[in-house]
């Protein structure tokens, strides 16, 4: 699975919770079971806790093995 911004969370979670949760959790994501979380894309849930939507997507790519 290649992230992008405009990928869904909750896809993302599905491909592997185990990867992606810790990076999640990091910053500051930690609601990560809630409907309206699972549906954001990785850019609107960066943009609402304030972090860095590329720097983001480079750590999900790199747990995620990309």
């Amino acid at each position: 699975m290649n992230v992008t911004t405009d990928t869904i969370i909750g896809d993302i979670l599905d491909f592997n919770p185990e990867a992606a949760a810790p990076i999640f959790f990091e910053m500051g994501m930690h609601c990560l079971g809630c409907p309206s979380s699972r549906g954001e894309s990785v850019g609107q849930a960066c943009m609402v806790h304030g972090v860095d939507a590329d720097e983001i997507v480079s750590k999900l790519n790199a747990a995620l093995g990309n």
